[in-house]
């Protein structure tokens, strides 16, 4: 054979083998990463030929599927009463993905779940009926929250401390994800370039300083401890108190109150920050910070289910810094929903019941897959006795102290209000806390509850756990409460 003949059919056989070997590395090593690339058009069309499953609020679906006009995606996602849902729900795009409920059941809700499949159906590779997500969520109770929170930017959380469901997640403002079911850019570049934030779930995932809220914290530590063994003890802690290490002072709200040397009833009741200040420093990071762990901060799979951002209690502090952290401030974040679990806790005599807003997951004919009431278990937090004391401390600052828009006829209510800084040198407006445990009079029947504001109309002499947000709890707890 001719040399350069030879040369070529050798040359274009190694073509050919740099094909195949090509060829069968697309197919068979990069085919799945192919097939689930979120830009790969075949997933959404094959998402919405069908209907989906949907999400049930209060016995009714509250989502739906309707049958598009044009294109080449034959369904798109529809929501009745989509702004009081969102932070439940989230939204499910043809463009933009799916999030909240709707990311973390989308294999449920689009029959892609392997536990929706028969054995013809495993056989065949048919997708099968979706399924259902029946929410914990009570519609009276989620739309008290919605309505109280009103205009304002804020966030309320309300949980049944018993049973650990959550009768209500709410966040202000909200969105419709009709707006998004269909992929509007339109809508999507001004709901992200709002500054209100409309897509950012405030209760469950932006973890602010939860300020003088966090005390009840401290001083379940205290009580635990032994630092102090009743919350009519004498704390003896100076007015103001010198921060250790420190040319500065921590002072009051309220210079006229009686913070000297309060008892823990007191200084809850009149909200004094030498006493918790001194507390904290007393007790020492590590025990604040174990006591804060205990109620759920620096969890970071916090999946109720939708994943909760973390709640933070820092580390490395001095002791300065460790005061502040006793009020809240420094470096301590929370969620509405981790402040919640305090008052939750302690409502249940010291157990906290895992938190969770989905009560069962169902097939198409309604049978029960999975079902986390059920599965939903508790953790001692802390003692009956200390939970006793601190609910009864708790009922004062409502009675007769910070907290008492709280108050219901017929209903017990304990709470702590929160008036927590930020900004540099703390120049901007405050947030706004107020969380409470009620319970009825008549039937035993309990709620816990957790209102932060971040912002309002308000002068900052104004904003108050009292005056902003405690109003909103009390609208909560009455619905939830409701014979």
């Amino acid at each position: 054979m001719n040399k350069t003949i030879r040369r070529a059919s050798v040359f274009t056989l190694l073509l050919v083998l740099a094909l195949l070997v090509r060829a069968t590395w697309v197919q068979f090593y990069e085919g799945q990463a192919l097939a689930d690339d979120k830009d790969n058009r075949r997933n959404a069309i094959a998402l919405y030929s069908e209907p989906l499953g949907n999400i049930v609020v209060g016995g009714e679906a509250v989502t739906g599927s309707a049958r598009t006009k044009s294109g080449d995606l034959r369904y798109k996602r529809t929501y009745t009463d989509g702004e009081l849902y969102a932070a439940v729900t989230g939204y499910s795009s043809q463009v933009y993905g799916a999030t909240q409920l709707e990311g973390v059941y989308q294999d449920l809700l689009d029959g892609t779940d392997s536990r929706l499949k028969n054995v013809l159906d495993t056989v065949t590779g048919k997708r099968a009926d979706p399924g259902d997500v029946i929410t914990t969520i009570d519609p009276d109770v989620q739309r008290a929250a919605y309505e109280a929170l009103g205009d304002k930017l804020g966030a309320a959380v309300a949980i049944d401390p018993e049973t650990g469901r959550i009768l209500a997640v709410a966040s202000t403002p909200s969105y419709d994800p009709s707006d998004l079911a269909s992929g509007d850019s339109d809508a999507w570049t001004a709901l992200r370039k709002d500054a209100g934030k409309p897509l950012t779930n405030r209760a469950l995932r932006q973890p602010l300083p939860p300020g003088s809220t966090f005390k009840l914290v401290v001083a379940a530590a205290a009580l635990e401890d032994g630092l102090y063994s009743s919350v009519d003890d004498s704390t003896k802690s100076p007015d103001p108190y010198p921060l250790p290490q420190s040319d500065d002072e921590l002072t009051n709200e309220n210079p006229s109150a009686p913070c000297e040397n309060a008892s823990i009833r007191v200084a809850l009741q009149y909200s004094c920050n030498n006493v918790f200040g001194k507390m904290a420093v007393d007790l020492g990071q590590d025990k604040v910070r174990a006591m804060a762990e205990r109620f759920g901060f620096g969890d970071t799979e916090q999946d109720v289910p939708v994943r909760a951002y973390e709640s933070v209690y820092p580390k490395g502090m001095d002791e300065a810094q460790t005061a502040l952290s006793g009020i809240g401030q420094f470096d301590v974040t929370a969620t509405p929903l981790q402040i919640a679990m305090v008052s939750a806790a302690l409502a249940n005599d010291g157990e906290l019941v895992s938190p969770h807003m989905v009560s069962r997951i169902t097939d198409s004919n309604g049978d029960v897959l999975e079902d986390y009431d059920e599965e939903a278990s508790g953790k001692r937090i802390v003692s009956s006795s200390t939970a006793e004391q601190l609910r009864s401390a708790m009922q004062t600052v409502v009675e007769e102290g910070t907290g008492t828009n709280a108050q219901i006829p017929g209903v017990t209510v304990g709470g702590k209000t929160g008036t927590a800084q930020h900004g540099e040198n703390n120049s901007r407006t405050p947030y706004a806390w107020f969380t409470s445990y009620g319970r009825s009079d008549s039937t035993g029947k309990q709620v816990a509850v957790a209102v932060i504001v971040e912002q309002s109309d308000a002068t900052r002499s104004e904003v108050s756990g009292n005056g902003l947000a405690a109003p909103v709890a009390k609208a909560v707890t009455e619905a939830a409460l409701k014979s």
